[in-house]
């Protein structure tokens, strides 16, 4: 992508004019392809030299005769004359209605204003069913027009005409781009000049380069000041078209002179068009001194259509978004894409660089991984994170060809065509909903062992078609590390929050929960066995360590004296740290106790345990 083409058409207007559709590119076809015409007038001699009819044919016939070796790719008919339209005639025994209508208007100094018309269609389906057979066009009717309105005969423009264009496709052609360009433009005697600017070329060798016209109204024997020049050098094709004689009722593919008032013209422009250029200028006039009345004479010519052939191997990329998948609650986008090189004469080469821009800021960029073949695609899948200064509906433009500031090194045959975007609408997260707290009793560092799903009674279940659970709201966002048995989970301590993501058709809901620990009553046993066999060698009082951790143990043997003396950080394994038999294991036998927990809503608790050697 090395630069962005236009058609650009200047017109230079002189006087008065109606409105008329700029010549602009229709169709492109690249590959090896050409082109030829057919077609014939509807008039019976040609309209300035014989002055007396004022009426058309009712048909007209020409024979096709596309080369057994070759395929056709698009058939287009045209037809016009004197007046707004007529949108139906008929090819042969088939019905057929104008795609468009094209129409200009003439200002005649005497008869007033006078409109012209041009109309085509697609009628490809008939040429390949009918194939390499006589055409005849009827049913192309202006009398009426011409019969209401004199000036068209008192003028003598009228008339009436048809062609039929085909595309071709033949393997032991070189590869060429086939550019139709088609409107209605108008020279007269009010606009004795008309440049057309074609944009949309790229010459890579000039061998066998041609132009051709489709133009109405010529006439023979007006030939003041008329002219063709292409890139600023008059063209001709003598003896049928002098070079001040373009427009003269001639078909350039049958050499005949008496296409009444119609011009199906070709011409080689080898020397008039050089490798590297980008552009073809075309310059048309008419007008001049009439030698015989000392005044302007000028023909009324109409420009239909303008086809170029030229040499053109280089490839086309497109870029097509084929799919997306927005993540609910995360600023992630999936794309699904292909890069095609559909309409080109040369591969696309690997490492074609494709851009990503969300709201005109770059996103993300790829590249193609492989060469990609005249006629066929790559296919290519991409994950953007779309930044936070990015509004949730934003507008995603993918640009192949493109290195991330707007340029390319490719160079393509068409410029303008590297671009796809689509509107997106990201899913922010949703709102956090709050359920009731879980309160479990401590068993050390304030921490428990809680059933995660009992909370589910505060949510509609039946609502979600999956719920899990997450510690944060990143691994809920982004469905990672969930925990995986919620009916046996502690945490590392509390107060702690609980993620629920609940999943719907489209996203997720999201529920928060806190988990809480509390004091519960001590769980004291009625005895031990500290014979180090690893069971119950330490007066175990579950819920006691590391929970009332400043709590008080005293133990007193049978007499009521204190033996030992114990705390957060000191159980009783069965020896006394107390009285005259400290630092020994003390016998067989019941002893008493009186545990302080220290916590305010904890009374002492006194009773007895039996010791068992």
């Amino acid at each position: 992508m090395k630069s962005i083409k236009y058609i650009v058409v200047l017109l230079f207007v002189f006087s008065k004019m109606g409105f008329a559709q700029d010549i602009t590119l229709f169709n492109q076809f690249n590959g090896r392809y050409d082109y030829l015409a057919i077609g014939n007038t509807l008039n019976p001699a040609e309209n300035n030299i014989v002055g007396t009819f004022c009426e058309t044919l009712p048909s007209s016939q020409a024979a096709l005769n596309v080369d057994a070796s070759s395929s056709v790719i698009k058939a287009y008919l045209y037809w016009a004359g004197s007046g707004t339209g007529d949108m139906e005639v008929t090819l042969n025994t088939t019905d057929i209605t104008a795609d468009e209508t094209y129409t200009v208007d003439y200002e005649d100094p005497f008869q007033g204003n006078l409109t012209y018309f041009s109309c085509y269609a697609d009628v490809t389906s008939q040429i390949l069913a009918e194939g390499n057979t006589t055409y005849e066009l009827s049913n192309l009717d202006i009398s009426e027009t011409l019969s209401t309105i004199p000036g068209y005969c008192t003028n003598r423009t009228n008339f009436a005409g048809w062609s039929l264009y085909v595309i071709f496709e033949n393997s032991s052609l070189p590869l060429n781009q086939v550019n139709l360009f088609q409107g209605l433009e108008i020279i007269n005697r009010n606009v004795q000049e008309k440049t057309i600017i074609l944009n949309n070329v790229n010459v890579l060798d000039n061998d066998n380069a041609k132009i051709g016209f489709l133009a109405w109204e010529g006439d023979n024997a007006l030939n003041f000041g008329e002219s063709i020049s292409i890139n600023g050098n008059l063209i001709s094709n003598p003896p049928l078209n002098e070079a001040d004689n373009a427009f003269n009722g001639t078909n350039s593919f049958t050499n005949a002179t008496d296409f009444y008032n119609c011009d199906l013209d070709v011409y080689s422009i080898e020397n008039n068009i050089a490798i590297g250029d980008t552009q073809v200028e075309i310059k048309l006039t008419t007008g001049a001194i009439n030698p015989q009345t000392g005044n302007i004479s000028a023909d009324l010519i109409l420009i239909n259509n303008i086809i170029t052939v030229l040499n053109s191997q280089l490839p086309d990329a497109t870029v097509i978004l084929e799919n997306y998948f927005v993540n609910c609650g995360n600023r992630s986008i999936d794309l699904e894409y292909s890069v095609q090189n559909l309409n080109s004469t040369a591969i696309l080469p690997l490492g074609t660089l494709i851009s990503f821009y969300a709201d005109s800021v770059l996103v993300g960029q790829s590249q193609t991984i492989n060469d990609i073949a005249i006629g066929d695609s790559e296919n290519g899948t991409i994950t953007l994170q779309i930044p936070d200064n990015v509004p949730d509906e934003f507008l995603l433009t993918i640009i192949v060809d493109d290195d991330g500031t707007g340029n390319g090194n490719v160079i393509e045959i068409v410029e303008i065509n590297n671009t796809e975007i689509e509107n997106v609408s990201l899913i922010p997260l949703p709102e956090t909903q709050n359920i009731s707290a879980i309160e479990a009793c401590d068993i050390g560092f304030d921490t428990a062992v809680f059933d995660l799903t009992i909370n589910l009674n505060d949510i509609e279940e039946s609502d979600y078609s999956e719920l899990s659970f997450y510690e944060t709201i990143e691994d809920l966002q982004n469905d990672i590390n969930e925990i995986l048995i919620p009916e046996n989970y502690q945490p590392l301590s509390t107060p702690t929050t609980i993620f629920i993501r609940a999943e719907t058709n489209l996203c997720f809901d999201v529920f928060q929960f806190q988990l809480l620990t509390e004091n519960c009553p001590p769980y004291i046993p009625d005895g031990f066995s500290p014979n180090n066999d690893g069971f119950n060698d330490f007066f175990n009082i579950q819920g006691l360590y590391n929970v009332f951790d400043q709590h008080q143990l005293l133990i007193y043997n049978r007499y009521g004296t204190l033996i030992f003396e114990g705390n957060n950080n000191l159980k009783w394994y069965g020896k006394a740290n107390k009285g005259i038999n400290k630092g020994k294991d003390l016998p067989t036998g019941t002893y008493f106790y009186v545990l302080n927990p220290n916590d305010s809503n904890f009374k002492s608790q006194t009773g007895w345990v039996y010791l068992n050697r």
